[in-house]
């Protein structure tokens, strides 16, 4: 079975398009490609400029990587996302630049990276993705619903107990989607710190690969046992995937280890990627949009009030946070052939990419985007999943979860606000919120003191 990572387009570092720009490159110091750029957020003032004088921009990448066309405009991006037989998730994957095969290091995580639905076409793409369906159905959807709202439970009880002032990122938002991840894919309860301990230095590579001193002052050791934690991660993932397919359970690493692809069983590469692709979008995806949605929150005081006299408009709040949230920042795509959008010509094997925030807040599809509110017509119109055929699979679960998180902090922490302490990380792929600073009862409130009432019995 022909593998993705065997036929992926690797970068030339062409620096100038095989057809004219017909739009302006515009000058500024936020580089797209440049994880340490995204520490500051969302470059919104960016976006703005990109929709109205270079929807399709010709953009610089960093590290010798072939440059590559920007798209900001939301209709633009729905015609890229609407025809995958033009523009290929598979010819060239996901990721910004593919460097030269020598450069795979370590290689097994760049070819999982690679090797797995989100970078196929189809039909490989939608066969996958039907052996897959039935832990993203609403029944399912249903019944994973009461674990999560136990789990939420229980670390609202973990916030108030270290509360007032905690860090929400490290006490809620890394702790849920871990947690319903888990629980789709069957990780024993044994093995989960594992994958807590794996995620956190695979997000500390993006870290290591943007500011290498910065991540060696942090963690010293980091670059030392970072290829060793790479191979116990697949060593493990193939060990699992064995024993599935010899002792099937009722869990999300059963269907992967029986899928088939042009009736043939998956090849390790492919079930090394799909096990992991689960983890790392199911992950950012709800976890930067808890974060996100509770600084919304503070900045928008008259929607937090809203909700909290009406929470039955808790999934409106949930569809208009992702919109501006939009905690996946971009996607790329290849093009298969010479093409046109908004007027300019892009040449095959030329790559485009999607960025979903610029989208989410395209003024002539949501009128003063960068106001919240939860009461527009389009609502539930946003592209933070995707769109088309790769639209997120997982995209009804994250709901779920954000919907029942929000339902229990309010009812528990109507008051809770962001102290305005805030951290990205260098991430150029995901809203990487890795630090807010909340408090549970307010700014300026401090926990209440439970007072012991004497009963009759112990009364002196």
């Amino acid at each position: 079975m022909k593998l993705i990572s065997d036929d992926i387009v690797v970068d030339t570092g062409a620096a100038t398009p095989v057809y004219p720009a017909i739009y302006p490159e515009l000058e500024t110091d936020f580089e797209l490609s440049n994880p340490n750029s995204w520490r500051r957020g969302h470059p919104y003032e960016l976006y703005a400029s990109m929709r109205t004088q270079a929807p399709v921009m010709w953009s610089k990448m960093r590290s010798g990587g072939s440059r590559y066309w920007s798209v900001s405009r939301y209709e633009d991006i729905k015609s890229v996302e609407l025809q995958p037989e033009i523009f290929s998730s598979a010819r060239g994957g996901i990721n910004l630049a593919v460097p030269e095969r020598k450069h795979w290091k370590p290689e097994i995580l760049i070819r999982a990276s690679m090797d797995n639905l989100i970078s196929m076409d189809e039909p490989q793409h939608m066969q996958m993705r039907i052996q897959q369906k039935d832990f993203f159905i609403p029944a399912y959807v249903a019944e994973l619903r009461e674990k999560v709202r136990a789990k939420v439970d229980q670390l609202c009880d973990d916030l108030e107990a270290n509360g007032p002032t905690v860090d929400f990122v490290k006490a809620f938002s890394n702790e849920l989607p871990l947690y319903t991840l888990c629980e789709m894919l069957g990780v024993d309860e044994a093995d989960r710190p594992k994958i807590v301990h794996w995620m956190h230095y695979l997000e500390m590579a993006s870290q290591f690969m943007s500011n290498p001193l910065r991540t060696f002052v942090g963690e010293p050791l980091f670059p030392f046992r970072f290829r060793k934690v790479v191979e116990e991660m697949f060593e493990y993932g193939a060990r699992v995937m064995a024993d599935r397919r010899v002792n099937p359970r009722n869990d999300l690493l059963t269907v992967i280890a029986h899928s088939k692809l042009e009736n043939e069983e998956l090849p390790q590469e492919y079930l090394d990627g799909s096990w992991l692709l689960i983890i790392f979008a199911g992950n950012d995806t709800t976890r930067n949009s808890l974060s996100g949605t509770i600084k919304l929150m503070t900045e928008f005081p008259d929607q937090r009030a809203m909700v909290l006299s009406d929470p039955s408009m808790i999934p409106q709040m949930s569809e208009e946070a992702l919109r501006m949230v939009s905690p996946v920042k971009h996607m790329r795509r290849t093009a298969m052939e010479d093409t046109e959008l908004n007027g300019q010509r892009i040449a095959k094997d030329e790559k485009v990419v999607m960025w979903y925030g610029a989208g989410n807040r395209d003024p002539e599809v949501f009128p003063n985007p960068d106001v919240f509110d939860m009461t527009r017509d389009n609502v539930g119109k946003h592209i933070a999943f995707g769109h088309g055929v790769h639209k997120c699979l997982g995209s009804r679960v994250a709901q779920m979860q954000l919907r029942v998180a929000y339902e229990q902090l309010f009812a528990r922490f109507p008051k809770i606000e962001f102290t305005g302490q805030i951290k990205y990380g260098p991430n150029a792929l995901v809203h990487a919120i890795s630090k807010l600073e909340v408090n549970l009862y307010g700014r300026g409130n401090s926990k209440p003191t439970q007072v012991q009432v004497k009963t009759p019995a112990t009364a002196s």
